[in-house]
């Protein structure tokens, strides 16, 4: 872990947990007010029920490790798990997070590390979603298919199927399952894993929520954001007609669709590593 210490003057760092509350609240909004109404959003949702981290959490403003907060040690948030007061100030116990949860921080600065350091790959045109409801009548959407079970069915026989993430493949349905060129596994996904992989980029945000306080809010909020909008395109290119909530296709059964989707995808590489580098920059 790094050792070089900052101080933060009460007046800078409280300016800093307000902007990050002001940020968060905007982030959650329509999910909280969904929440109070009882409706539920088949895109905006999964971000909130695939990674359990509610809109308080997300809300919660950490400095990063080897931060001083001047004057903290009286407020409510002295109290919070990992933290540490020192007189009159507090500061995460980064040393103590650490010796816990060795074995997961090893795990994901591997991981971020190799995926960030290999090629991306940009043919999957997100097609792990045709393969979670090939040849199945009941789907996990209450959508309906834009090209009916049976079109959509011909798509994901018509083209290659080259899922390299386990946590998409593990939901194909079992006669796409051996239609997959790649075969991920738990075991497997530190050498599979790649940048150009949509659900990759998503799980950066899983695993700076697993850092907890060792990562700045502003790497939080930045991951969720990438992570909202890659969970856009990822069921605008679905087979899920979307309409009814504000999702226009991206039609990747087609030449432009597909042109679109890579597009995009190219954009959210970058965007990702970027992200995987900054949090890496925490752990060494």
């Amino acid at each position: 872990m790094t050792t070089e210490t900052r101080v933060l003057a009460a007046t800078e760092w409280r300016s800093l947990e307000q902007d990050h509350e002001h940020r968060a609240d905007a982030l959650t909004q329509a999910r909280r007010e969904r929440a109070a109404t009882g409706q539920t959003h088949p895109v905006d949702d999964f971000l909130f029920t695939y990674y359990p981290f509610r809109p308080g959490l997300l809300r919660r403003w950490h400095p990063g490790a080897d931060v001083v907060l001047q004057g903290a040690a009286s407020l409510p948030r002295a109290s919070w798990k990992w933290y540490r007061t020192e007189v009159a100030d507090s500061h995460v116990d980064a040393p103590a997070f650490f010796a816990k949860n060795e074995r997961v921080i090893r795990f994901i600065g591997t991981l971020l590390t190799a995926t960030r350091q290999r090629p991306a790959h940009f043919g999957c045109f997100g097609l792990h979603e045709w393969a979670m409801v090939y040849r199945q009548g009941e789907h996990r959407h209450v959508a309906p298919l834009r090209l009916g079970q049976n079109d959509t069915d011909a798509v994901v026989a018509d083209n290659r199927i080259t899922c390299s993430h386990f946590d998409a493949f593990r939901f194909f349905t079992p006669a796409a399952l051996p239609l997959n060129q790649l075969q991920p596994t738990r075991e497997n996904q530190p050498v599979l894993e790649q940048p150009g992989c949509l659900h990759a980029g998503m799980d950066v945000y899983k695993w700076v929520i697993k850092l907890g306080p060792l990562v700045p809010g502003e790497i939080l909020l930045d991951s969720f954001e990438l992570a909202r909008d890659i969970r856009r395109l990822d069921m605008e290119a679905s087979p899920y007609d979307l309409s009814d909530w504000g999702c226009a296709p991206v039609e990747v059964e087609t030449p432009a669709g597909k042109a679109e989707y890579v597009r995009r995808q190219r954009g959210f590489t970058e965007r990702s590593n970027l992200l995987r580098d900054r949090v890496v920059s925490l752990l060494v």
